[in-house]
């Protein structure tokens, strides 16, 4: 949690003094063609790295909203609790990486329309704790800056909650048995369970939030472009096939 807060103490620090500093409008970045998109990679099946290739929902879903904007697209790969700190210092235009929408990061950033719902699974070997109730006692790993974190360690009672820097190393202790429970997005623990099928079983989602691409704050001209392709993306059939390739079902907000 202290992690969290600094981070986000951080970020509010930053988005005052870099207050004053013009990220690229709109009109800027389609002068030059190029459009600079941020995400993690080491968050599957949402952005992730195949070998050498950045691939996964959102990277395919930042891509095709690029290209329907008549921009070229190129990524940046960064640590997750960097993301937000260096959009806000100008290094790219925008991030799309999962961030949840909160009260904080709104502080800091300015967010579009939720390109997808999701929550928090609470995700144990099979026989252990399914519910937040569950969770009195218990040992949790999350990763580190995520609003998992934060969740967890609102809940009365839990045990010690270890942070890790990406949510796969989380998984990894709770697999190797080092804590009693994963929490961590619900889609990609579905992913996690079926793959380590029967020792992993998914049980409650501790919260539930909306999830957006965040640009600099006051960056209104971008803002309103990737809506716009967000809202082409889901009229044109492109967000569902996505949607339907990676998840065989449609994550959008409804």
């Amino acid at each position: 949690m202290k992690k969290t807060l600094v981070a986000l103490s951080t970020l509010a620090l930053l988005a005052t003094l870099t207050g004053a500093a013009q990220a690229r409008t709109w009109d800027a970045i389609k002068q030059a063609g190029t459009i600079k998109i941020a995400t993690e990679g080491a968050f599957p099946p949402f952005n992730y790295f195949e070998g050498k290739k950045l691939t996964g929902f959102e990277v395919d879903l930042g891509t095709a909203i690029g290209k329907g904007l008549g921009v070229k697209v190129e990524w940046v790969t960064q640590p997750f609790d960097n993301l937000l700190i260096g959009l806000n210092q100008d290094r790219y235009d925008f991030v799309i990486a999962s961030h949840g929408i909160t009260p904080e990061r709104q502080k800091a950033v300015d967010f579009a329309n939720p390109h997808y719902c999701t929550g928090g699974a609470i995700v144990s070997k099979v026989g252990g704790p399914k519910t937040v109730a569950d969770l009195k006692g218990k040992s949790v790993a999350v990763q580190v800056g995520t609003t998992y974190l934060e969740n967890v360690q609102k809940v009365a009672g839990v045990g010690k909650v270890s942070t890790f820097p990406k949510d796969t190393d989380a998984q990894a202790a709770l697999l190797a048995g080092r804590v009693d429970v994963w929490v961590g997005d619900k889609f990609s623990a579905l992913d996690v369970v079926k793959a380590q099928k029967p020792k992993l079983q998914q049980g409650d989602l501790l919260f539930q939030e909306q999830i957006g691409m965040a640009v600099k704050k006051g960056n209104s001209t971008l803002l309103a472009q990737l809506n716009s392709g967000l809202a082409a993306a889901l009229k044109n059939g492109t967000y569902a096939k996505l949607s339907n390739q990676y998840f065989a079902q449609d994550i959008r907000c409804k």
